[in-house]
């Protein structure tokens, strides 16, 4: 149960976010001891290192909306509150040309976050089990064929320490057709708008039974979807902020210990003292 009141719930999401903040810093700081002194992990050919056990920790946030749904409103709003020096933001469109040469995880699998970071991903692997399916990009066969594919890379994730938080942001008909609407009377939204927009919404119930099925079928333990109601701005930031909240206490995280000798170097650093 969330909260009744716009006030309350953004005055929460402030302090949520604060907390979110330190806990990301713990995540990012685990992952640069056991890197090593010295060592980085943002390259992304490092996303895939590590054993089970001491493995750095990741945090992935699966972002999937209808158009409107305010994607780009949480992102700003909750993972704003992170320190961007441990964020990995991606967001995807239609595949380029490049991508469609390859399965449709190879691009998912190169925007994946490196150790210690908090990914987010705007829109996602999904997009393959929905706009493919209901724009017939693909044929039925092979659009169903990926609801296991995806469960495997999900598992496979986990294993690899990544901790994937699903996320649909469910807006209304009535409350999409009224930000569409905004976005087509105020010119500093036209940006915003594409043409397209309406054509997507004209197949509204068709995307409701895709996200469905996908939800049943790709809804696991490992991996859980939830549905986070977003006709209230408000409500939306303070429930995925919680979510997030909930995700790193269960992480249990803390910094991690000098790997020195903390006395010789503060016996070092006061004998180089000038009077």
């Amino acid at each position: 149960r969330g909260p009744a009141r716009k006030e309350w719930a953004r005055a929460q999401v402030e302090l949520i976010g604060a907390g979110l903040g330190r806990q990301q810093e713990m995540l990012y700081a685990s992952a640069q001891g056991a890197a090593g002194p010295g060592s980085a992990t943002s390259a992304p050919a490092q996303a895939d290192a590590g054993l089970d056990g001491d493995r750095p920790r990741r945090v992935l946030l699966v972002l999937q909306a209808m158009d409107c749904g305010g994607k780009d409103g949480t992102v700003k709003r909750v993972a704003g509150a992170m320190n961007p020096l441990g964020l990995h933001i991606r967001s995807f469109g239609p595949p380029t040309e490049e991508e469609l040469r390859h399965d449709f995880l190879w691009r998912v699998r190169r925007a994946l976050p490196p150790p210690g970071y908090v990914g987010v991903f705007n829109r996602s692997h999904y997009e393959d089990v929905l706009i493919a399916r209901v724009e017939g990009l693909v044929d039925e066969a092979t659009w169903r064929s990926r609801y296991a594919i995806i469960n495997d890379f999900e598992r496979e994730l986990t294993e690899q320490a990544v901790t994937v938080v699903k996320v649909m942001l469910h807006i209304s008909y009535a409350e999409q057709g009224e930000r569409l609407m905004e976005r087509l009377t105020d010119p500093a939204k036209f940006w915003k708008y594409n043409p397209s927009d309406l054509d997507t919404r004209a197949r509204w119930d068709d995307y409701q039974a895709a996200y469905a099925e996908a939800f049943e079928r790709c809804g696991t333990d490992a991996a859980p979807w939830f549905v986070v109601p977003a006709d209230r701005k408000w409500y939306r930031d303070w429930a995925v902020a919680h979510l997030l909240r909930e995700t790193f206490d269960g992480l249990d995280l803390g910094y991690p210990p000098a790997d020195f000798d903390v006395e010789r170097e503060r016996d070092r650093l006061r004998s180089q003292r000038r009077e």
